[in-house]
């Protein structure tokens, strides 16, 4: 999935009259090594991004609107309020310069497993996402594990995931991301 938003470079360094202005301070980083470019974003438009994107994981088009940066980037932080529901800052790392990148990739489990259905057993997820390591424009959405043949006392691990061509597992490769237990 990838997702899109405008933003404006920062010029008020007083992040508390710009977010009462309805504007959320935000950085971009990664872009040129070391170099980061402070950006506000209007916050209406970073509440929407923040219903459909996932940290460390969508891909969002940032287009600085008054400044030299457009690119794909990866949402790295969210700092909220405290008690609010308000959102005080965040943060993007630019990918388009990177050879590669690590990203986490949910998994989504398919079907009943045999041991659920005739040995009266449970479904232990262990882990619900994989950390890969691959190139920015071939980042997976998701993956799809059938669970269907998975019997009492088997499971998954990391290293037995179909990965595509290009993604690599960062994660431990004899971690195991779901079991069927005995009732």
């Amino acid at each position: 999935m990838q997702l899109q938003i405008n933003a404006s470079t920062r010029t008020l360094s007083n992040n508390r009259a710009l977010r009462r202005n309805g504007q959320v301070p935000a950085t971009v980083y990664g872009h040129k090594g070391a170099d980061s470019i402070s950006i506000t974003l209007d916050a209406k438009e970073a509440t929407t991004l923040l219903r459909e994107a996932t940290i460390n994981n969508t891909l969002i088009e940032v287009n600085v609107t008054d400044g030299d940066f457009k690119g794909k980037t990866l949402l790295r932080e969210v700092q909220n309020h405290p008690y609010k529901n308000d959102i005080y800052h965040l943060s993007f790392f630019a990918i388009e310069s990177q050879s590669k990148i690590e990203v986490d990739i949910p998994l989504h489990f398919v079907g009943v497993p045999v041991g659920v259905k005739v040995g009266g057993g449970s479904v232990d997820t262990i882990k619900n996402y994989v950390r890969v390591s691959c190139a920015p424009n071939n980042v997976p959405e998701s993956f799809e594990l059938d669970i269907t043949p998975l019997e009492i006392g088997k499971g998954i691990h990391v290293s037995e995931i179909p990965y595509p061509e290009g993604v690599k597992p960062v994660t431990e490769g004899t971690a195991l991301v779901v079991t069927i237990l005995k009732k």
